[in-house]
């Protein structure tokens, strides 16, 4: 298959460049696979790393000249490679997508949409992409699903595929390496530390600060053995003051923005995403692959990465008390911590794999295929063909 993934965001792009990186990685090796995003985009720079995946600089502007010229850029692109698959994942380069492709009649690629967020799906645009630039919706969680069921991708073939972990990548420390990077990075803490952390980002609706708020609550002895690491984009002020106003800016750590954060996921004894809105969560099932329990709030998608109790643990959304209730029960059983993050590593290595998210997404496209352009799956088919009788000849 030639298949195209598009992307408008022009900086880190959180989940949504993970998510396309994971794919062109598991993918390009067997799919001719090309990216199209914005030259400053964190996507465009890290694709170029990958062999064999063609990456192509493009803006996804939502003004009506860009989108005009982009279109244009999409489509001449479009015919020039004859993509099978155009798989979009925002509102700005699906919009463009159908743009692009209006006209192209038996030419025109399957367009297969993933819903990352949970925003409203019931604009005007929305309904136009839908009606007339959907073939196939990836939902990252049933509970995304469920929310499109009464909008206008309800009415298109949904899929659920929950995202995928390097799990080789991702995989847990050694104590005695757990040990060196705290002792370089958190100097002086207690043995007898927690060390709890989230590299979900510092975005108020991220929770975070429902962390520190429930630590603050905690007796002042219990109090004193707990650290809060979090990675991401730097706080702002409101956010240092609230923290100051709490007494716990000594027990909160900021890593800033990391281009690689398992050594900050290393130091943790247990993760934490606490978001107010989340549909799946990248940064949850990469914690959870390096061994590392997560609190996680029960709300969005959240609850589908971990079974309550026993790789992880579920409080209400802005539950300051539940989550203080939790942290001194495993301030006082620090067993059961390692009970848990033993439990959520064999959880990612039963569900999470990089190799079945990949499977599954291919699966939505050769679906896609045979319903939509039955000539494109017909060729597809007999590439792979032609590819088994190569890799037989070889052996």
């Amino acid at each position: 298959m030639k298949i195209l993934y598009t992307n408008f965001h022009t900086g880190d792009g959180g989940g949504h460049t993970t998510y396309i990186l994971n794919l062109a990685a598991a993918l390009g090796g067997r799919h001719r696979v090309t990216i199209a995003a914005p030259r400053s985009s964190r996507l465009y720079l890290y694709a170029r790393q990958i062999p064999g995946v063609e990456v192509v600089a493009m803006g996804f502007r939502n003004t009506l000249t860009s989108m005009i010229g982009t279109g244009l850029a999409l489509r001449r692109l479009i015919e020039k490679n004859g993509f099978d698959i155009v798989h979009v994942n925002g509102s700005a380069d699906h919009r463009i997508a159908m743009l692009a492709t209006t006209g192209l009649g038996r030419d025109s690629p399957c367009i297969v949409f993933t819903k990352h967020n949970d925003l409203p799906a019931k604009s005007v645009t929305t309904w136009l992409k839908g009606t007339l630039g959907t073939d196939s919706v990836i939902c990252v969680s049933a509970y995304t699903r469920r929310r499109l069921a009464q909008t206008v991708y309800g009415r298109k073939v949904n899929w659920v595929v929950r995202h995928g972990i390097d799990l080789g990548r991702f995989a847990p420390v050694s104590a005695a390496a757990v040990s060196r990077i705290r002792s370089r990075f958190l100097p002086g803490i207690p043995e007898d530390a927690l060390v709890v952390g989230s590299i979900a980002g510092m975005d108020d609706n991220k929770g975070w600060l429902d962390m520190v708020t429930a630590v603050a609550m905690l007796p002042d002895p219990l109090r004193k053995r707990v650290r809060i690491v979090l990675a991401g984009q730097l706080p702002d002020a409101t956010q240092r003051s609230r923290v100051a106003a709490l007494g716990m800016t000594r027990q909160v750590i900021y890593t800033g923005m990391l281009r690689d954060v398992r050594p900050a996921v290393a130091l943790l004894d247990v993760g934490f995403v606490l978001s107010q809105r989340e549909t799946l969560s990248f940064a949850c099932r990469e914690m959870m692959a390096m061994g590392k329990p997560v609190i996680v709030s029960d709300t969005g998608g959240l609850p589908e990465n971990v079974t309550a109790g026993e790789d992880g643990w579920l409080v209400p959304p802005g539950g300051h008390g539940y989550i203080a209730q939790l942290l001194m029960l495993l301030l006082c059983n620090p067993s059961e911590v390692e009970r848990a993050g033993a439990a959520a590593r064999a959880k990612s290595e039963a569900e999470f794999s990089l190799q079945t998210f990949a499977a599954r997404t291919e699966a939505v496209y050769v679906e896609c295929l045979s319903r939509v352009s039955p000539l494109a799956a017909e060729k597809d088919l007999a590439q792979r063909v032609a590819r088994g009788r190569t890799a037989s000849s070889a052996s």
